[in-house]
C-alpha cells in the first residue's frame, strides 16, 4: 500500500526572451514540476527507508510528463535537473529517496539520455527556496547547457511535509557565450562528452 500522500502540485513555466542582450525570436523555456508531499519518516528515525522509493515512481513520471508536455514535447528538451526540499521534522536522507523516481521517470520520458541528471537536497522550513541545476541530457560538460531554476512556494514545506522536483530546459542559455563543448559536438558515448 502506498505512503504517498499528495497535498499539491506546482508547474512552473518560464520563457526567457534575453538576459539584457539582443531579444530572441523564440524564447528559451524553463519549467519546474514539484510536489508537496507528506513525509511519512518525519519526526523518527527510520532504518528501513528504501521501500518508498517505489511509492515515489508514479509521482516522478506524472511530473516528468507534465512538464515535458508544457515544454513543448519531450523531443524539445535538452536540460534536466532534480531536487528535494525536506522539512524540518524530516532528514536529508528523505530528500535523497527521490533520486532514481526522479530521475528514472524523466529518463522513460525523455528516452535516450545519457548524462546523469544533476540534483540538489536539504533541510529547510516552510517558504525555503532551492536551486535545481541543469545540464545537458546526453552530455554533463556542455557548458552551454549550465543553468538552474530557483523553486518553492511560500507554504511549503511543512515541518512533515517534502518538496519534490524536477526540472527542464529546452536549450542553452540565452547569449551562451563561454565557450567549452558545444551541443553540436556531442560525441554522446559516456554522458559527459
Amino acid at each position: 500500500m502506498s505512503k504517498l500522500e499528495l497535498r499539491k502540485q506546482v508547474l512552473a513555466i518560464e520563457e526567457i526572451f534575453h538576459e539584457g542582450g539582443p531579444v530572441v525570436e523564440v524564447p528559451h523555456m524553463r519549467g519546474a514540476a514539484f510536489a508537496i508531499i507528506k513525509n511519512p519518516f518525519a519526526g523518527r528515525y527510520e532504518a528501513d527507508i528504501q521501500g518508498f522509493m517505489d511509492d515515489l515512481r508514479p509521482l516522478g513520471l506524472q511530473l516528468a510528463q507534465k512538464l515535458a508536455y508544457a515544454l513543448g514535447g519531450a523531443d524539445k528538451i535538452e536540460g534536466y535537473g532534480k531536487a528535494s526540499l525536506v522539512g524540518a521534522a524530516g532528514e536529508l536522507e528523505h530528500g535523497a529517496l527521490w533520486h532514481a523516481p526522479g530521475g528514472y521517470a524523466m529518463r522513460e520520458v525523455l528516452k535516450g539520455t545519457k548524462a546523469i541528471v544533476p540534483s540538489a537536497k536539504k533541510v529547510g522550513g516552510m517558504g525555503a527556496r532551492i536551486d535545481v541545476p541543469i545540464t545537458h541530457i546526453n552530455a554533463s560538460y556542455v557548458r552551454s547547457h549550465f543553468d538552474s531554476m530557483e523553486i518553492g512556494v511560500n507554504d511549503a514545506p511543512r515541518a512533515d511535509e517534502m518538496l519534490l522536483a524536477l526540472v527542464m530546459s529546452t536549450g542553452p542559455r540565452i547569449h551562451s557565450r563561454s565557450g567549452g563543448l558545444e551541443a553540436s559536438d556531442i560525441k554522446g558515448e559516456d554522458g559527459l562528452k
